[in-house]
């Protein structure tokens, strides 16, 4: 299996490591490609319609299945294991029904622009970190659906750039950890968002 993990990566279990679906792939650089063309057919799906029910437990897992489908057996399933980051597994069903009926409030009560509410989901969903694995990559493209629906423009986060280690993914990491303290500035700033409503 693949050892060399970047910074603020999810670390694998082993038995959650022995579920990757091709047998071929034997260095980091090489899942990282893998998983790119599975998302992108993923973003391709997301993106060809509006969709009404985004903010439900149901879209959240049939999207990271989409993203992750021909990747890893896990694909679309909360994780069931204690990770470095998230909260316990067992309240993983809760909080993503709880962060989707805030985000949902805020829309509907204009709390912040709805560039605002995207990177606020964003965050929140990587700090739930419902999944074993491609938690941030499937929280940005969250935010990026929930703004498609809104017919915004979907943000630059930096993409493949954020797979390894440097200057962008440090930013990001940064970013999250502050907004985990409750200052959001630095991770819409790095979104580009300054618009606050």
């Amino acid at each position: 299996m693949i050892l060399d993990e970047p910074e603020g990566a999810t670390r694998l279990d082993p038995d959650e490591a022995d579920r990757l679906i091709p047998g071929h792939i034997t260095t980091r650089r090489e899942l990282n490609g893998w998983e790119s063309r599975n998302i992108q057919a993923a973003v391709v799906w997301a993106l060809s319609r509006r969709r009404s029910t985004i903010l439900s437990a149901r879209f959240a897992k049939e999207l990271h299945r989409r993203m992750f489908d021909r990747t890893w057996e896990w694909a679309g399933n909360y994780r069931r294991t204690g990770k470095n980051i998230g909260v316990p597994w067992e309240q993983i069903p809760v909080e993503v029904r709880k962060l989707f009926e805030d985000v949902a409030f805020w829309l509907q009560h204009s709390s912040w622009s709805v560039q605002e509410t995207a990177v606020r989901l964003h965050h929140r969903m990587v700090q739930i970190h419902p999944f074993v694995n491609g938690n941030g990559r499937h929280a940005r493209l969250m935010a990026d659906v929930l703004l498609y629906n809104h017919q915004l423009a979907r943000i630059d986060w930096g993409g493949s750039e954020l797979d390894t280690p440097g200057d962008m993914r440090a930013t990001y990491l940064n970013a999250l950890r502050t907004a985990d303290r409750g200052d959001y500035g630095p991770l819409l700033r790095y979104a580009g968002v300054t618009d606050r409503n």
